[in-house]
């Protein structure tokens, strides 16, 4: 690849590569250099010798232009937030930012790429999924960055080098990157905060009422279940005993089928694998089939919200706001209950045949990843520069701000103090006359980044409502979790994506109408040899076959 230098930058060991130390005795002050000179000495990466690296704040003011995204309501111009303007007086960098509004961004973006005479450098909010990746590139919109990262970014380069999972699921087949990912790492391995999204959440208060225990067993739950009805624990007859948004990602309640059969249960892709490294449709597994005859007879006995199968979002969390539910399903049940502190999270229960697992869901291996999260366009003529202004999004202290937002800003309700030794303290947003996520987007920019677990303790203390969600999944769930393997998040070919889009998208509407259609209606045991007819009719065989070629390349590349 052609890499042009600025022209404006000195050849010397770059402040880019000073980022990698971060804390320090960084006093009070706003500047990004500043907070990262005490750690310089013991951190600071053989990166910053290598031949071609910028140093920043550059002698002449430079430009680049970056189309990015905001979420509505809030500031629409980038150069208005104080990250950005720390930035630009760090680095002598000015941005031209074309910001869209994020409910537009998809077509607003699309729009703008097939426009080739006018692209901008970059694509800091670039939302690229993978077959945006590999079109793009394939007509020549976005370029390679393998060797940008390995001459003009030392911190992204250090992510990569110790982490090489991240590597491996951001090279395409070619061998190519293609673009800056985002990394977040809350927990890993089985403690990672993704490792489970859709928790079942029962109300404690509740059970206290009735001088019940927590269930340990699908049979327990029923009677729990009944009892939750016919002491008509909310009152007035409004109490739901259980509730959930039928295939709603984090509020679908998959997770409790991992009682059954092989106790793969259910996840929103359906995927799962073996500890044998063989890759499962959870959706054609016996335990499955039993689950939903179970689940059945809930619904038949009147046991299962009605509105279950096709309440929208508010709806759910309008009724667990009232504080009608027994036993929900979500990733936080702060979100959709009235007090989180009368819900505990239900463990992974026994099934009929003795199984017991908390299934996994797929992608959650090394926590949170975004790979198409930036990229540079053909129109960037100082690649040099753009790469190294994006590398300082890696610093950990840049990272973290660009993640959640800052601190010390004047006029605002601040997610972070900065505590005497530089470190990033989350403040406990609760009781805020905003919502945690509405004072973290007035201010978090997004972009390409990287969070690793190291960070915590050291440049940066774990968000209050994380923390208590990893807990739950330590505490609760890792020692129900049988499964050693979940199917990472691999960047496939664009033959194989093609073909996977079309398999899983005819699979998931069928396998979603069903699972709807056997829990209120049953007749599972009926119609189930009908039902893999059917999924055979839409591919599934093959499905697997691409599924599984591409997870023993992964671990192929990895070496295991």
């Amino acid at each position: 690849m052609k890499k042009k230098n600025s022209g404006k930058a000195i050849m010397l060991m770059a402040a880019v590569t000073m980022m990698l130390s971060a804390c320090g005795n960084a006093g009070n002050s706003n500047s990004i250099s500043e907070q990262s000179t005490a750690l310089k000495e013991s951190e600071q990466s053989t990166a910053s010798e290598e031949k071609g690296s910028i140093s920043f704040p550059l002698k002449e003011k430079s430009e680049l232009s970056f189309i990015t995204s905001a979420e509505p309501g809030t500031i629409q111009n980038p150069n208005d937030r104080i990250i950005f303007q720390r930035l630009e007086n760090e680095t002598n960098v000015h941005i031209n930012w074309t910001c869209f509004p994020t409910d537009q961004f998809g077509d607003k973006k699309n729009l703008a790429l097939a426009n080739t005479k006018k692209l901008p450098d970059g694509l800091f909010n670039a939302d690229m999924s993978d077959y945006d990746l590999l079109r793009y590139a394939k007509q020549g919109v976005i370029i390679p960055v393998e060797d940008l990262i390995d001459k003009y970014m030392p911190n992204l380069k250090k992510v990569l080098e110790e982490n090489p999972e991240y590597k491996a699921m951001i090279t395409a087949p070619d061998g190519h990157i293609y673009a800056f990912p985002w990394i977040e790492q809350l927990g890993s391995g089985k403690e990672a905060i993704q490792t489970i999204g859709g928790m079942p959440f029962i109300n404690k208060k509740w059970l206290d009422k009735l001088g019940l225990s927590v269930p340990k067993t699908t049979d327990e739950l029923k009677e729990v279940l009944e009892s939750f009805k016919k002491n008509d624990m909310a009152g007035d007859g409004k109490t739901i005993p259980m509730s959930f948004i039928m295939n709603g990602g984090n509020e679908d309640m998959g997770f409790i089928l991992g009682a059954f059969g092989e106790g793969y249960g259910d996840v929103p892709d359906h995927i799962a694998v073996s500890n044998e490294k063989k890759v499962i449709y959870t959706a054609a597994q016996d335990g499955y089939k039993q689950g939903l005859i179970w689940m059945h007879e809930l619904a038949k006995d009147g046991l299962i919200d009605p509105e279950a199968y096709t309440h929208n979002w508010s709806t759910y969390v309008a009724k667990g706001k009232a504080g009608r539910y027994g036993l929900c399903f979500t990733w936080d049940c702060a979100n959709v209950v009235d007090n989180m502190k009368d819900y505990v999270p239900l463990p992974a229960l026994t099934g009929p045949d003795g199984q017991k697992n908390a299934p996994r869901a797929s992608r959650s291996d090394t926590s949170g990843l975004q790979r198409g999260r930036c990229v540079l366009t053909s129109a960037c003529k100082d690649t040099a520069l753009a790469a190294a202004w994006l590398d300082l999004m890696y610093d950990p202290l840049q990272s973290i701000q660009n993640n959640w937002g800052t601190y010390g800003e004047e006029g605002q309700i601040n997610v972070f103090e900065k505590t005497d030794d530089g470190m990033l303290k989350h403040r406990d947003l609760t009781g805020e006359s905003k919502s945690p996520w509405e004072i973290r987007i007035a201010q978090m920019v997004g972009g390409p980044l990287a969070i690793l677990n190291s960070y915590y303790g050291k440049y940066v203390t774990c968000p209050y409502d994380a923390q208590y969600r990893l807990d739950w999944i330590k505490d609760v769930y890792v020692a129900d979790m049988k499964e050693e393997y979940v199917y990472p998040n691999i960047l496939m070919s664009q033959e194989d994506l093609d073909s996977i889009n079309q398999y899983a998208t005819n699979l998931d509407s069928y396998v979603n109408r069903m699972k709807s259609d056997f829990v209120m209606n049953g007749n599972v045991e009926e119609k189930w040899d009908e039902y893999l007819k059917t999924l055979e009719k839409y591919g599934l065989s093959k499905y697997m076959e691409i599924m599984q070629k591409n997870l023993d390349n992964y671990y192929a590349k990895l070496g295991k």
